[in-house]
C-alpha cells in the first residue's frame, strides 16, 4: 500500500519567523512610551522637564516617517524581495532603536531618531504581507497574518513588563538607556534564523510537494471580488494603484483605525497614571493585560473568515461579515470613562475600565488581521507590497492625527486629563463601524485590476 505524502507545515516555521520579527519591531517601538513619564518629569526632579506636547511631537514625527516610507518600503519590497527587504528593514531599525540611548534631553534629537527608527520599522508589514502571499492559501492567510500580527501584541507585553523593570532596576536615569540599547539589539540575532531558513517556496528545500501544491492553489486567478478574477501574473504599475476604488478602500480603512492602535501604545501608560494614580511598579501589569488580551482578537479574528470560507462562503464575503461583526466591538470603549469613575465604582473602577480597553484592543488586532489580508484578496502577488505600503501610509497619517490631538487634549485638559480621555475614546468607538461603511461602500462595484 502507497503511503500518502505528507502536505507538510513548513509554512507555519516561515509565519513563526515573521512573528517574532513583528515582535521585535513593537517591543523596540513601544519603549518610549514606558520611559515618557520619566521624560516629562520636571527638570528639578531629576527628568527631563518635557510637556505632553512635546512627546506628541516625538512620537508624531515617528509615526509621519513611518508612514511616508510604508509606501516606499512597500516598492522597494516588490523590487527587491522580501528577504532581503525585512532584513534591511530590521537592521535600520534596531541601529537606530539603539542610538534612540545616545540621545540625551534634547526634544530635536530624540524626534530626529525616532523618525529614522521609523524609516526602518516601515518595512515590517509590507515584508510580511508579501510574504504571507508568497507562502499561503488564501484560504490561510488571515490566519497566518493574525498569527504574525499577533507579534504587535506579544512585542508590547514585554515592553510593559521589561522597560519598566529597566527603570527599576538601572534606575530612572541609566534604565531609560539600558532599555533602548538591549531591546535594539535582539533583532540582529532574529536576522540569524531569518536568513537561514527563509526562501521563496520555489526554492526552498524543506518544502514537500504537496505543501507546494497547497500553498498555489490559487494560482489560476485572484479574486477582485466574488465575481472578478485577474491572473496573478499580472505586473501592475504603481501610479496606477490609486485608480482603483479598492486601494481606497485599504487606504481608508487603515486611516480610520491604525491610529487608535497607535493612541493605545504611546498613551495607555500615561492615561492609567492620570486616571488612576498609578506608579510605574502598577502599570506593569494592567498594559501586560491589555496585549495579552488583544492576542485572542489577533488569532480567532484571523480564523473568523476562515471557518465562513470552510462552510462554503465566498472569500470576501466572509472577509466583510467577519469585519463587519468585529467592526461592532470598539463601541464598548463608550463605557470607558463611565466604568473608570472612581467615585461610582471605587477600586473596581480601574478593572472596568481596563476591561473595555481590552476588548477595544483585541478587536483592532482582529480587524488589523481581516484588512490587510483584504489586499491579498482584491490584489494580484505582485502588487501586494506597494498597495500595504499605501495603507501604512495612510493607517501613519491617522496616527499623526491620533498623536497630535491626544498631546494637544492632554494640554488643553492638563487640569482634567479625564476629560480628553473621554474625548479619544469616543473617537475610537466609532473609528471602526465607520471604516466598514467606507469599505463597503467601495468595493461593492470593484474595478477590473489591469495592466
Amino acid at each position: 500500500m502507497i503511503k500518502a505524502e505528507r502536505v507538510g507545515n513548513y509554512r507555519w516555521v516561515i509565519a513563526t519567523l515573521l512573528l517574532f520579527s513583528t515582535t521585535i519591531n513593537y517591543m523596540d517601538r513601544q519603549v518610549i512610551s514606558y520611559v515618557k513619564d520619566y521624560f516629562c518629569t520636571p527638570i528639578a526632579k531629576g527628568g527631563f522637564g518635557w510637556t505632553d506636547n512635546q512627546y506628541s511631537y516625538i512620537t508624531s514625527f515617528f509615526t509621519a516617517f513611518y508612514a511616508g516610507i510604508t509606501i516606499v518600503a512597500g516598492l522597494v519590497v516588490d523590487k527587491i524581495g522580501t528577504k532581503l527587504g525585512l532584513a534591511l528593514s530590521l537592521i535600520t531599525w534596531s541601529i537606530f532603536g539603539i542610538l534612540n540611548a545616545f540621545a540625551g534631553s534634547s526634544v530635536v534629537v530624540h524626534t530626529a531618531v525616532r523618525s529614522l527608527f521609523g524609516i526602518g520599522e516601515a518595512g515590517n508589514f509590507p515584508a510580511s504581507i508579501k510574504a504571507v502571499a508568497e507562502w499561503f492559501p488564501k484560504k490561510e492567510r488571515a490566519l497566518a497574518t493574525g498569527i504574525f500580527n499577533s507579534g504587535a501584541n506579544i512585542g508590547a507585553m514585554i515592553a510593559a513588563l521589561f522597560v519598566p523593570w529597566c527603570l527599576i532596576h538601572w534606575g530612572e536615569a541609566l534604565g531609560w538607556k539600558m532599555a533602548y540599547i538591549i531591546t535594539g539589539s535582539v533583532g540582529f540575532l532574529w536576522l540569524i534564523f531569518w536568513f537561514l531558513l527563509y526562501s521563496k517556496p520555489a526554492e526552498c528545500k524543506y518544502l514537500s510537494k504537496k505543501e507546494f501544491d497547497l500553498i498555489h492553489e490559487d494560482d489560476l486567478a485572484m479574486h477582485v471580488a466574488p465575481s472578478e478574477d485577474v491572473a496573478v501574473n499580472e505586473k501592475i504599475s504603481w501610479r496606477r494603484l490609486f485608480r482603483y476604488p479598492q486601494t481606497w478602500a485599504f487606504f481608508w480603512g487603515k486611516f480610520m483605525t491604525d491610529g487608535i492602535w497607535w493612541f493605545l501604545l504611546f498613551w495607555l501608560p500615561d492615561y492609567l497614571k492620570k486616571q488612576f494614580g498609578m506608579t510605574i511598579h502598577q502599570i506593569m501589569w494592567p498594559t501586560f493585560i491589555v496585549y495579552a488580551i488583544s492576542i485572542i482578537g489577533s488569532t480567532y479574528g484571523g480564523n473568523l473568515p476562515r471557518t465562513m470560507i470552510n462552510r462554503g462562503m465566498p472569500v470576501f464575503k466572509a472577509r466583510m461579515t467577519a469585519m463587519f461583526v468585529i467592526a461592532l466591538l470598539p463601541l464598548v470603549l463608550l463605557l470607558t470613562q463611565y466604568f473608570g469613575d472612581k467615585a461610582v465604582f471605587g477600586n473596581y473602577a480601574a478593572t472596568l475600565a481596563i476591561a473595555m480597553i481590552c476588548i477595544g484592543a483585541a478587536a483592532h488586532q482582529a480587524w488589523s488581521a481581516n484588512l490587510f489580508t483584504t489586499v491579498s484578496d482584491m490584489f494580484p502577488k505582485k502588487a501586494i507590497g506597494s498597495v500595504t505600503g499605501i495603507g501604512g501610509m495612510a493607517g501613519g497619517i491617522g496616527g499623526v492625527i491620533i498623536q497630535r490631538l491626544s498631546g494637544i487634549l492632554n494640554t488643553a485638559y492638563h487640569t482634567h486629563p479625564q476629560t480628553a480621555y473621554l474625548i479619544m475614546f469616543v473617537m475610537c468607538a466609532f473609528a471602526y463601524i465607520t471604516a466598514w461603511a467606507i469599505i463597503r461602500l467601495l468595493t461593492r462595484r470593484p474595478s477590473n485590476i489591469v495592466v
